[in-house]
């Protein structure tokens, strides 16, 4: 272990959180390693890798709302690994900024109420960060916090891209697309930039539980498919993506559903397992051999295919195509699925490539690029963590 300052992720999410590790030298921040809680599992483990290693280290601490004893105990875990004496921060994504926050910021009181505040607009993951905020400052006061948003990368945008087409005083109040995943794609811009600066016009698509894409012009985000909310945009696993809203209105009219059973059944019980009826992961849906199963698989790549079209026409043209997070870097089977439905644009994948999980899975022939690139939202976490530091 070492003296140097260490600088700690939390990455919370609705049901895990992920943990980061990186040491401070000079103005970068180096991984060191990172981990992973499942808070719905029992017993509790945090997954920890380092370098080629990875560990399993049970916890004993139930999963209570103020998470004093999972912290507790994550730190002494840590501790075996990590100098945690010489922590001097934690950095914490954040899925809503609003409008107020478009960059990441040091969590003092009022920046915590402001988070609080946005809440209703990300019911699933605001309140999970925010736990994790107010137990380290309980437990860990000494530690400077900070706070990246998910919606910040998205700020960019132009008014009438970010506008929904209501009256303008609601807009005015805040009701308009905010766009989400924006540390994964602000991670995805930095890469192409290095590893591929001819696709200047990018389409980026964040597959994972959660699933969105986003128009980038020479790294700059111009249009995602998430909205307002995280609802929007294409099916994810328990989402539906793009619905129309007189279905809502349906469900509490004709239906009598109440706004809770909305809610549930639009956060928990849609998406690729709402039409399968089998499961929410794709892994499981393209082993399973009924149809149901096959035509959950068939209308996730249909939409998908879909936006990237939709976000063509807004970048006026489409040089990339890329594929990220779970999905999209471990699964060819989808990425070939979308390619298959945008062959119109001259898109062709190379079978062995994309069977590798290649950086380019395109052809030599193809007139668009496709590439598969890993995220690393923890990165982004704590090189903004440093910047908000060295600021103070």
């Amino acid at each position: 272990m070492s003296s140097t300052d260490l600088l700690l992720t939390f990455n919370a999410g609705s049901s895990t959180v992920k943990v980061g590790a990186f040491s401070i030298d000079g103005a970068v921040a180096r991984h060191l390693g990172r981990g992973v809680i499942d808070l719905r599992a029992e017993p509790l483990s945090l997954g920890l890798t380092r370098g080629s290693q990875t560990f399993d280290m049970p916890l004993k601490a139930e999963v209570t709302d103020d998470l004093h004893g999972v912290i507790d105990e994550t730190f002494a875990l840590l501790a075996d690994e990590f100098d945690m004496a010489a922590a001097v921060a934690v950095g914490h994504r954040v899925v809503h900024g609003g409008e107020r926050f478009t960059s990441a910021v040091a969590l003092d009181d009022a920046a915590t109420d402001g988070i609080e505040a946005l809440i209703p607009l990300a019911p699933l993951h605001q309140p999970q960060a925010l736990r994790f905020i107010r137990a380290l400052r309980h437990l860990k006061p000494h530690l400077v916090q900070t706070a990246s948003f998910d919606t910040a990368f998205h700020a960019t945008q132009d008014d009438l891209v970010r506008r929904l087409a209501i009256p303008r005083s609601l807009h005015e109040e805040g009701i308009k697309r905010y766009g989400f995943h924006g540390l994964s794609y602000k991670f995805i811009a930095s890469e192409l930039a290095r590893k591929a600066p001819h696709a200047a016009k990018a389409v980026v698509a964040h597959l994972g539980s959660g699933a969105s894409l986003c128009a980038m012009e020479d790294g700059i985000s111009r249009d995602c498919s998430m909205g307002f909310s995280t609802l929007d945009g294409i099916p994810m696993a328990t989402r539906p993506g793009c619905l129309d809203p007189g279905v809502i209105l349906h469900l509490a009219g004709e239906r009598k559903r109440s706004l809770g059973e909305i809610e549930d059944l639009l956060y928990h019980r849609s998406g690729l397992l709402g039409v399968s009826g089998i499961s929410a992961d794709t892994r499981d849906l393209l082993t399973d051999g009924r149809p149901e199963a096959r035509q959950a698989i068939d209308l996730f790549t249909l939409r998908i295919a879909g936006e990237i079209g939709r976000m063509a026409a807004t970048l006026g043209g489409l040089d990339a195509v890329v594929f990220t997070a779970g999905i999209g870097e471990h699964q060819p089977e989808i990425r070939a699925g979308v390619a298959k439905r945008l062959f119109w644009l001259g898109l062709s994948i190379d079978e062995t490539a994309n069977a590798a999980d290649s950086f380019t899975i395109s052809t030599g022939e193809s007139r668009i690029a496709a590439h598969v690139v890993a995220t690393d939202e923890e990165q982004v976490i704590a090189d903004e963590a440093l910047s908000v530091l060295r600021a103070r």
